[in-house]
């Protein structure tokens, strides 16, 4: 259901919007609710003022931004969402976005509806986990800054029971209180700055304290040994409690300006649950059929000097271990490519990709999406890369299973958007936390290969962990 070009109506005014709901309403059904899709250029302001501005508890969010390429995008709401645990849960997804495109009406051209999703590492979750398998959801309300431009997207589900003028009423207020943030006047740092630093102790539970870490560590060295396999990422949990909670706003603000070289992320659920983090590690991403995909593995620490940096580069780039982690990332995306139909192309040498804290092996591998491959399609065989599973990785995800004793959740999953053309923006949820009122729950991992020690693999993770700690204060 879409309107053509030449009939779309200019929405200047609230009678104007509530014409179109009405054209769409007549167009809708009880068992089939017609999908509004509404957008508006608006002067440029932070996403991130939006989502502090309409978000409210009990409700989905999503927020993801990359400071080096000037995007940003923030979701408030949900006009329509899948949740399912379903081992085929890419594929229910696809179809979800498929019906949902059908009964879609935009009025933009050109349409900017945006999916927003997030992917668990294993399908299965246990009761009562945070978040399920599988989440994709329409916003109610959508802004994307992509340079100095800004547009404003409403979505709303209509039935021939929908209360036009009322819904009419409160999607222009809304928008009126989007477009007003854009006023100079209002500062979302006057607003973070006014808010009380956090005071964070940690939580002693055994299933995440240093010793079962280095303990599972010496097991896997065990099984690699026995040649059962060739790498296992284990992570480790760190969990932290406040006197007040949390603020998702204030941590990916923090984020944002820690780790301007980073996918910075939260999704949220309408249980109170949030995962925010600032991940360096791009699984996908497609614009007009070209896509790239990131091999991030093999890293070290930054240097406290010049010198002591291009040293410990050096030293990275000249690793046998470190280059031969990254080697079997880069040798299975390649493969997955090319199991596809795709032929992938990258550098015969890494570069690096330096952050704040840490160094990384980075081959970015790019590829020609046919229109018949799906985005979907291609995660659900990508995911989870050696990077974050190990080798072979039925084998590592078995190891992982076994010696983690928390749930993964979202963390080392794929995160991220895909709009109506199927260009889409994934991030691996590495470097990150989950959220839940004063509670937090931080992760990371390091990759277990033969000749990992296991003090020097926890002081890896100590580092990763540091950074998201000082997020969240």
């Amino acid at each position: 259901m879409t309107v053509t070009p030449h009939s779309r109506p200019r929405l200047h005014t609230e009678q104007d919007l509530y014409q179109c709901l009405l054209a769409c309403q007549q167009q809708s059904s009880l068992e089939e609710p017609a999908i509004a899709s509404l957008s508006w250029e608006i002067p440029s302001l932070d996403p991130l003022m939006v989502l502090q501005a309409l978000a409210v508890a009990q409700q989905p969010h999503f927020y993801f931004e990359h400071r080096r390429q000037q995007m940003a995008i923030a979701a408030v709401g949900s006009a329509v969402a899948q949740c399912s645990s379903h081992p085929q849960r890419f594929q229910d997804a696809r179809y979800f976005m498929d019906d949902c495109l059908r009964r879609c009406q935009t009025v933009h051209s050109p349409s900017l509806l945006h999916f927003f999703c997030s992917f668990t590492f294993f399908p299965q979750v246990s009761p009562g986990a945070p978040f399920p398998g599988a989440t994709v959801f329409i916003p109610a309300w959508q802004v994307i800054n992509q340079g100095d431009r800004t547009s404003v997207t409403a979505n709303l589900a209509i039935t021939p029971q929908t209360a036009l003028r009322a819904v009419t009423r409160a999607t222009w207020t809304t928008l009126e209180q989007v477009r007003s943030l854009a006023s100079p006047v209002v500062s979302l740092c006057h607003r973070l700055d006014a808010m009380p630093g956090q005071v964070l102790s940690e939580e002693t539970d055994a299933s995440t304290s240093p010793v079962p870490f280095q303990a599972s560590v010496q097991a896997v060295l065990g099984a690699i040994a026995q040649g059962r396999l060739q790498k296992v990422v284990l992570a480790h949990a760190l969990d932290v409690v406040s006197p007040q909670p949390f603020s998702v706003v204030r941590s990916v603000d923090n984020l944002r300006r820690r780790y301007p070289d980073c996918y910075v992320f939260s999704t949220g659920n309408d249980q109170g649950h949030s995962f925010i983090g600032a991940s360096p590690e791009r699984l996908l991403s497609v614009r007009d059929r070209a896509l790239v995909v990131d091999a991030l593995a093999g890293s070290s620490p930054r240097g406290g000097s010049p010198q002591d940096d291009a040293d410990l580069a050096d030293r990275l780039r000249h690793s046998p271990k470190e280059r031969h982690e990254h080697q079997v990332v880069v040798d299975f995306i390649a493969a997955q490519l090319q199991a596809a139909g795709l032929t992938p192309r990258y550098a015969p040498e890494p570069d690096l990709l330096r952050l704040s804290n840490i160094q990384h092996l980075h081959t970015p591998i790019h590829a020609r999406m046919p229109n018949s491959l799906h985005p979907l399609a291609l995660l659900a065989n990508l995911h989870p890369t050696p990077a974050v599973a190990g080798v072979s990785r039925d084998v590592a995800c078995q190891e992982i299973l076994r010696h983690e004793s928390f749930e993964r959740s979202l963390y080392a999953a794929p995160i991220g958007w895909i709009d109506h053309q199927g260009n889409s923006e994934f991030v691996v949820g590495i470097r990150s936390a989950w959220l839940h009122g004063n509670r937090a729950r931080l992760y990371a991992g390091a990759g277990i290969v033969a000749g990992s020690n296991p003090d020097r693999e926890l002081a890896e993770v100590h580092l990763k962990l540091q950074a998201l700690l000082q997020a969240l204060v």
